[in-house]
């Protein structure tokens, strides 16, 4: 093993240049040699077509910055197995062949590790290494952290404009299949409602807790001055347990659809909810806030920040992570240990597992929401108790990820 190719797939966020860094800094310190794969599979694909592909020199290294979010690489959201030509494996051969390039090193989530999956199979060496802001792999992956980080931040700083204008705030985050990053983020902004995937929304329940909570704050509050907030992820599930998705959409590569607006769907069952409610005109008037015909009910906003939940810069975990699975990556390929994905390196010791089984999807787990549930976060259901057992541990370090 001579040549290592780096390819940066899927979704961007925090973490990926610390792949990238790590990767490449290993190979040289092993006397190997790295190099660029630009735009992620599509890259790959078209490699055999490219003139040149970027060499990280040590100078070159300097100037990928760990602590930026995004990826130095580019990123794609191809699957090859989808790609209409019978045969897109010997062109990915050939392309390998052309730069030398003896395994991959490829950072993904869990469309880009099922292609890891299938490109092993075809015999291409590669290793996978985690990636996903959704946190929904069995192992951690890079970019949860950021992006929970940036989601507590910007519900935090919107609470002073929910606050100024007595708004009830609904942000709208990523998240289809997994809450982790809507629960995590929420909880550590405090806010007043967390609604994910895992847990179908019951908007009578909702409603109610998020109605108290905000009459309760700006009755007594000496300047009747007051905000709710709701975080919902972007996978929502009504009562019954559907997905909001646009049917009419052209599905992607991997098969999703285009989701219909999760955030604006809770906007409407508050807004419905509170125009039926008998107890808001008189509330807005205790509280000398109702204008007739102009300002007879509270306001409900919702807000998406998209993107920005996963750009910018890499939380202080994240760049280190992402340091430590690009390195363990390069070094499980100079083992031929190949087509695995890295859970961990600590203590001398790289963690795997077989790609297959890493991107089992992790879901929320519901005895993690009930102990929230106690703390006077709603979920949109009908709280739970927590059901809590004392395990013993011992001899092993317990990592934060």
């Amino acid at each position: 093993m001579k040549n290592i190719g780096i390819i940066t797939s899927g979704g961007d966020c925090g973490g990926l240049n610390g792949v990238i860094k790590g990767a490449a800094l290993t190979a040289i310190a092993k006397g190997m040699t790295a190099w660029i794969i630009p735009n992620g599979y599509a890259g790959l694909y078209n490699l055999v077509d490219l003139k040149q592909i970027t060499k990280l020199t040590p100078e070159r290294i300097e100037a990928i910055e760990v602590f930026m979010a995004g990826s130095e690489a580019g990123n794609s959201r191809v699957k090859i197995s989808k790609i209409k030509d019978d045969k897109k494996y010997d062109r990915i051969k050939e392309g390998l062949k052309k730069f030398n390039l003896d395994a991959l090193v490829i950072a993904g989530g869990d469309d880009t590790g099922s292609v890891v999956a299938d490109l092993a199979g075809q015999g291409i060496p590669c290793v996978h290494a985690p990636k996903t802001m959704d946190l929904d792999l069995m192992p951690y992956s890079v970019g949860g952290d950021s992006t929970i980080n940036r989601i507590a931040d910007q519900l935090r700083d919107l609470r002073t404009t929910g606050r100024t204008h007595n708004r009830i705030i609904v942000m709208e985050v990523f998240g289809r299949y997994a809450g982790h990053t809507a629960f995590r983020g929420g909880v550590a902004a405090d806010v007043d409602a967390i609604l994910i995937p895992e847990i179908p929304v019951d908007f009578d329940v909702l409603y109610k807790h998020v109605k108290d909570c905000f009459v309760k704050r700006i009755e007594e509050s000496d300047v009747h001055a007051g905000t709710a907030m709701v975080v919902v992820a972007e996978g929502l599930r009504d009562a019954s347990g559907n997905e909001l998705v646009d049917m009419s959409s052209e599905p992607d590569s991997f098969g999703h659809r285009r989701l219909l607006g999760a955030g604006k769907y809770v906007v409407k069952q508050i807004e419905d909810r509170i125009k039926a409610d008998p107890e808001i005109k008189e509330f807005m008037k205790r509280t000398g806030q109702f204008v007739a015909g102009v300002y007879e009910i509270p306001e409900v906003r919702e807000i998406r920040p998209s993107h920005l939940v996963r750009c910018g810069f890499s939380s202080a975990m994240d760049s280190n992570f992402g340091l430590e699975v690009g390195a363990a990556a390069v070094e499980l390929i100079t083992q031929k240990v190949l087509g695995v994905t890295v859970v961990s390196y600590a203590g001398g010791k790289i963690e795997y597992m077989d790609v297959k089984e890493a991107i089992v999807q992790r879901l929320v787990e519901p005895s993690d929401v009930s102990l929230f549930e106690t703390f006077g976060i709603s979920f949109g259901r009908k709280p739970e108790k927590p059901q809590a057992q004392g395990v013993k541990v011992s001899g092993k370090p317990v990592r934060v990820y």
